[in-house]
Protein backbone atom coordinates (compact mmCIF):
# COMPACT_ATOMS: atom_id res chain seq x y z
CA UNK A 1 0.00 0.00 0.00
CA UNK A 2 1.38 3.15 -1.16
CA UNK A 3 0.85 6.23 1.09
CA UNK A 4 2.37 9.56 1.70
CA UNK A 5 2.34 11.51 4.95
CA UNK A 6 2.28 15.28 6.45
CA UNK A 7 2.93 15.50 9.81
CA UNK A 8 2.64 19.12 11.73
CA UNK A 9 4.25 19.25 15.55
CA UNK A 10 2.79 16.65 17.64
CA UNK A 11 0.93 17.36 21.13
CA UNK A 12 3.48 15.65 23.55
CA UNK A 13 1.91 13.66 26.39
CA UNK A 14 2.08 13.88 29.76
CA UNK A 15 4.11 12.20 32.05
CA UNK A 16 2.00 8.92 33.01
CA UNK A 17 -0.88 9.98 31.24
CA UNK A 18 -1.97 7.69 27.74
CA UNK A 19 -1.93 10.13 24.65
CA UNK A 20 -4.79 9.17 22.66
CA UNK A 21 -4.44 9.54 18.32
CA UNK A 22 -8.09 9.76 17.02
CA UNK A 23 -7.91 9.10 13.20
CA UNK A 24 -10.54 10.36 10.80
CA UNK A 25 -11.23 8.60 7.69
CA UNK A 26 -11.71 11.33 4.64
CA UNK A 27 -13.27 11.68 1.14
CA UNK A 28 -14.03 14.38 -0.22
CA UNK A 29 -14.96 16.00 2.81
CA UNK A 30 -14.22 19.63 2.83
CA UNK A 31 -17.40 20.82 3.76
CA UNK A 32 -16.97 19.21 7.26
CA UNK A 33 -13.70 18.38 8.16
CA UNK A 34 -12.09 21.61 10.19
CA UNK A 35 -15.01 21.72 11.67
CA UNK A 36 -15.19 18.35 12.96
CA UNK A 37 -11.78 18.50 14.08
CA UNK A 38 -12.17 21.47 16.22
CA UNK A 39 -14.59 19.57 17.85
CA UNK A 40 -12.25 16.77 18.69
CA UNK A 41 -9.56 19.83 19.94
CA UNK A 42 -12.50 21.57 21.78
CA UNK A 43 -14.35 18.37 23.28
CA UNK A 44 -10.96 17.04 24.52
CA UNK A 45 -10.49 18.41 27.88
CA UNK A 46 -6.53 19.47 27.75
CA UNK A 47 -5.89 15.35 27.26
CA UNK A 48 -2.99 14.91 24.82
CA UNK A 49 -4.13 14.32 21.51
CA UNK A 50 -3.31 13.41 18.15
CA UNK A 51 -5.39 14.11 15.29
CA UNK A 52 -4.70 11.81 12.07
CA UNK A 53 -6.76 12.20 8.79
CA UNK A 54 -6.70 9.41 6.58
CA UNK A 55 -7.01 10.52 2.98
CA UNK A 56 -8.18 8.71 0.30
CA UNK A 57 -7.41 10.65 -1.84
CA UNK A 58 -9.76 13.55 -2.37
CA UNK A 59 -10.06 15.56 -5.15
CA UNK A 60 -11.32 18.89 -2.87
CA UNK A 61 -9.42 20.59 -0.35
CA UNK A 62 -9.90 18.13 2.46
CA UNK A 63 -6.20 18.13 3.08
CA UNK A 64 -5.43 21.00 2.82
CA UNK A 65 -7.96 22.38 5.63
CA UNK A 66 -7.17 19.14 7.94
CA UNK A 67 -3.30 20.55 7.50
CA UNK A 68 -4.39 24.14 8.61
CA UNK A 69 -5.79 22.55 11.72
CA UNK A 70 -2.38 20.75 12.89
CA UNK A 71 -3.23 17.03 11.82
CA UNK A 72 -1.44 14.48 10.38
CA UNK A 73 -2.43 13.48 6.96
CA UNK A 74 -1.85 10.80 5.59
CA UNK A 75 -3.14 9.82 1.95
CA UNK A 76 -3.75 6.95 0.37
CA UNK A 77 -6.04 4.83 -2.04
CA UNK A 78 -9.40 4.70 -1.29
CA UNK A 79 -10.98 2.07 0.80
CA UNK A 80 -12.16 3.31 4.48
CA UNK A 81 -10.72 -0.03 6.39
CA UNK A 82 -7.52 0.93 3.95
CA UNK A 83 -7.75 4.61 4.88
CA UNK A 84 -8.30 3.65 9.08
CA UNK A 85 -4.64 1.12 8.55
CA UNK A 86 -2.68 3.89 7.26
CA UNK A 87 -4.30 5.96 10.18
CA UNK A 88 -3.41 3.64 12.68
CA UNK A 89 0.57 2.88 11.40
CA UNK A 90 1.88 6.85 11.79
CA UNK A 91 -0.22 6.70 15.06
CA UNK A 92 1.99 7.28 18.05
CA UNK A 93 -0.80 7.14 20.82
CA UNK A 94 -1.75 4.64 23.47
CA UNK A 95 -5.13 4.66 22.41
CA UNK A 96 -6.76 4.50 18.99
CA UNK A 97 -10.19 6.66 18.83
CA UNK A 98 -11.55 5.80 14.99
CA UNK A 99 -14.06 8.56 13.89
CA UNK A 100 -15.96 9.17 10.13
CA UNK A 101 -15.51 12.56 8.81
CA UNK A 102 -19.39 13.53 9.71
CA UNK A 103 -19.23 12.41 13.70
CA UNK A 104 -18.52 14.83 16.37
CA UNK A 105 -17.81 13.55 19.69
CA UNK A 106 -18.75 14.23 23.16
CA UNK A 107 -17.45 16.28 26.06
CA UNK A 108 -14.76 14.94 27.49
CA UNK A 109 -14.35 11.98 25.65
CA UNK A 110 -10.94 10.83 26.08
CA UNK A 111 -11.41 10.77 29.74
CA UNK A 112 -15.18 7.90 28.51
CA UNK A 113 -12.47 6.50 26.69
CA UNK A 114 -10.07 6.07 29.59
CA UNK A 115 -12.97 4.95 32.19
CA UNK A 116 -14.79 2.67 29.81
CA UNK A 117 -10.97 0.55 28.60
CA UNK A 118 -9.76 -0.02 32.48
CA UNK A 119 -12.87 -1.92 32.97
CA UNK A 120 -12.30 -5.33 33.67
CA UNK A 121 -12.44 -7.58 30.67
CA UNK A 122 -13.29 -4.91 28.09
CA UNK A 123 -10.78 -4.75 24.81
CA UNK A 124 -12.69 -2.19 22.84
CA UNK A 125 -15.51 0.44 22.99
CA UNK A 126 -18.06 2.88 21.35
CA UNK A 127 -20.12 5.80 22.22
CA UNK A 128 -23.83 5.73 22.14
CA UNK A 129 -25.48 6.88 18.70
CA UNK A 130 -27.37 10.48 18.12
CA UNK A 131 -28.36 11.50 14.65
CA UNK A 132 -28.52 14.95 14.19
CA UNK A 133 -32.12 16.07 12.80
CA UNK A 134 -35.43 16.22 14.81
CA UNK A 135 -37.26 13.67 13.45
CA UNK A 136 -38.75 10.96 15.43
CA UNK A 137 -38.33 7.85 12.99
CA UNK A 138 -34.16 8.63 13.61
CA UNK A 139 -35.06 8.43 17.27
CA UNK A 140 -36.43 5.14 16.60
CA UNK A 141 -33.13 4.03 15.03
CA UNK A 142 -30.98 5.33 17.79
CA UNK A 143 -32.78 3.31 20.51
CA UNK A 144 -32.67 0.20 17.86
CA UNK A 145 -29.07 0.82 17.75
CA UNK A 146 -27.80 1.63 21.06
CA UNK A 147 -30.07 -1.16 22.24
CA UNK A 148 -28.08 -3.59 19.91
CA UNK A 149 -24.79 -2.25 20.79
CA UNK A 150 -25.25 -2.42 24.47
CA UNK A 151 -26.51 -5.82 24.45
CA UNK A 152 -25.22 -7.56 21.45
CA UNK A 153 -21.58 -5.76 21.40
CA UNK A 154 -22.18 -4.81 17.83
CA UNK A 155 -21.40 -1.09 17.52
CA UNK A 156 -20.63 0.28 14.33
CA UNK A 157 -18.19 2.72 12.95
CA UNK A 158 -20.60 6.13 13.23
CA UNK A 159 -20.23 5.50 16.97
CA UNK A 160 -16.55 6.19 17.45
CA UNK A 161 -14.67 2.46 17.90
CA UNK A 162 -11.91 3.01 20.54
CA UNK A 163 -9.25 0.41 21.86
CA UNK A 164 -5.69 0.38 22.82
CA UNK A 165 -3.59 0.79 19.97
CA UNK A 166 -1.70 -2.65 21.28
CA UNK A 167 -5.02 -4.82 20.55
CA UNK A 168 -5.69 -2.64 17.41
CA UNK A 169 -2.08 -3.66 15.98
CA UNK A 170 -2.29 -7.36 17.44
CA UNK A 171 -5.32 -7.85 15.54
CA UNK A 172 -3.67 -7.41 12.30
CA UNK A 173 -6.47 -4.04 11.99
CA UNK A 174 -9.05 -3.19 9.55
CA UNK A 175 -9.45 -5.98 6.88
CA UNK A 176 -9.24 -4.44 3.64
CA UNK A 177 -12.52 -4.87 2.66
CA UNK A 178 -15.23 -2.37 0.39
CA UNK A 179 -17.98 -2.74 2.89
CA UNK A 180 -18.49 -3.84 6.45
CA UNK A 181 -14.56 -3.13 7.52
CA UNK A 182 -16.17 -2.10 11.14
CA UNK A 183 -18.78 -5.03 11.51
CA UNK A 184 -15.94 -7.47 10.81
CA UNK A 185 -13.43 -5.74 13.11
CA UNK A 186 -15.54 -5.61 16.10
CA UNK A 187 -16.57 -9.08 15.86
CA UNK A 188 -12.87 -10.20 15.90
CA UNK A 189 -12.69 -8.12 19.22
CA UNK A 190 -15.93 -9.57 20.60
CA UNK A 191 -13.35 -12.74 20.62
CA UNK A 192 -10.79 -11.43 22.61
CA UNK A 193 -12.96 -9.56 25.39
CA UNK A 194 -15.79 -7.34 26.01
CA UNK A 195 -16.71 -4.33 24.12
CA UNK A 196 -18.80 -1.64 26.53
CA UNK A 197 -20.60 1.36 25.44
CA UNK A 198 -19.50 4.59 26.92
CA UNK A 199 -23.11 6.25 28.75
CA UNK A 200 -22.76 9.24 26.18
CA UNK A 201 -23.20 9.87 22.83
CA UNK A 202 -21.56 11.30 19.48
CA UNK A 203 -23.09 13.41 17.18
CA UNK A 204 -23.56 12.09 13.58
CA UNK A 205 -24.68 13.66 10.54
CA UNK A 206 -28.13 12.31 9.34
CA UNK A 207 -27.37 13.00 5.67
CA UNK A 208 -27.53 9.68 4.76
CA UNK A 209 -30.56 8.95 6.11
CA UNK A 210 -32.28 11.80 4.62
CA UNK A 211 -30.45 11.55 1.45
CA UNK A 212 -31.66 7.63 1.17
CA UNK A 213 -34.52 7.96 2.80
CA UNK A 214 -34.75 6.52 6.62
CA UNK A 215 -36.78 3.37 5.76
CA UNK A 216 -34.48 3.22 2.68
CA UNK A 217 -31.13 3.63 4.59
CA UNK A 218 -32.36 1.41 7.59
CA UNK A 219 -32.96 -1.94 5.14
CA UNK A 220 -30.01 -1.12 3.57
CA UNK A 221 -28.77 -1.77 6.86
CA UNK A 222 -29.51 -4.66 7.53
CA UNK A 223 -29.53 -6.52 4.41
CA UNK A 224 -26.05 -5.79 4.34
CA UNK A 225 -25.48 -7.85 7.49
CA UNK A 226 -27.43 -10.24 6.17
CA UNK A 227 -26.00 -10.42 2.96
CA UNK A 228 -22.39 -10.49 5.10
CA UNK A 229 -23.77 -13.80 6.95
CA UNK A 230 -24.94 -15.19 3.82
CA UNK A 231 -21.41 -15.20 2.21
CA UNK A 232 -22.58 -12.27 -0.17
CA UNK A 233 -19.13 -11.00 -1.71
CA UNK A 234 -18.29 -7.52 0.11
CA UNK A 235 -18.03 -5.34 -3.68
CA UNK A 236 -21.90 -6.42 -3.54
CA UNK A 237 -22.58 -5.20 -0.35
CA UNK A 238 -20.90 -2.28 -0.93
CA UNK A 239 -22.98 -1.24 -4.09
CA UNK A 240 -26.30 -2.00 -1.79
CA UNK A 241 -24.81 0.20 0.76
CA UNK A 242 -23.48 3.29 -1.32
CA UNK A 243 -26.20 3.35 -4.38
CA UNK A 244 -29.36 4.80 -4.71
CA UNK A 245 -32.35 3.33 -3.58
CA UNK A 246 -35.66 3.87 -6.49
CA UNK A 247 -37.41 5.86 -3.99
CA UNK A 248 -34.72 7.95 -2.43
CA UNK A 249 -35.28 11.10 -0.87
CA UNK A 250 -33.48 14.15 -2.29
CA UNK A 251 -32.80 17.16 0.20
CA UNK A 252 -31.71 20.19 -0.64
CA UNK A 253 -28.13 20.98 0.60
CA UNK A 254 -28.40 24.43 1.19
CA UNK A 255 -31.73 23.98 2.78
CA UNK A 256 -29.78 21.51 5.09
CA UNK A 257 -26.84 23.30 5.79
CA UNK A 258 -28.32 26.73 6.78
CA UNK A 259 -27.77 26.77 10.39
CA UNK A 260 -25.53 24.01 11.32
CA UNK A 261 -23.20 24.59 14.40
CA UNK A 262 -20.91 22.09 15.17
CA UNK A 263 -19.68 20.98 18.41
CA UNK A 264 -19.54 18.05 20.92
CA UNK A 265 -21.68 15.68 20.16
CA UNK A 266 -23.42 15.95 24.00
CA UNK A 267 -24.87 19.40 23.10
CA UNK A 268 -27.71 19.85 21.31
CA UNK A 269 -27.41 22.13 18.15
CA UNK A 270 -30.13 22.81 15.03
CA UNK A 271 -29.22 21.79 11.61
CA UNK A 272 -27.33 18.83 10.42
CA UNK A 273 -24.23 18.54 7.69
CA UNK A 274 -24.27 18.42 3.96
CA UNK A 275 -26.94 15.76 2.69
CA UNK A 276 -25.16 14.03 -0.16
CA UNK A 277 -23.83 10.56 0.70
CA UNK A 278 -20.62 9.10 0.61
Amino acid sequence: MMCTTHREADQGAKPGEPSLSVIVPTLNEAGVIGQTLEALKACAAGCPLELIVADGSSEDDTREIARSMGAVVVTCEPGRGKQMNAGAAVATGEWLLFMHADTWPPADYPKHIRETLAQRGVVAGAFELHIDAPKRSLRAIEWFVNLRSRWLSLPYGDQGLFMRADTFRDLGGYADLPAMEDYELVRRLAKLGRIRLAPVSVKTSARRWLHQGIVCATMVNQACIIGYHLGVKPCRLAVWRDGRCIHSKRTDRQDHDAGSNHGCGGADREGSTQAAGR
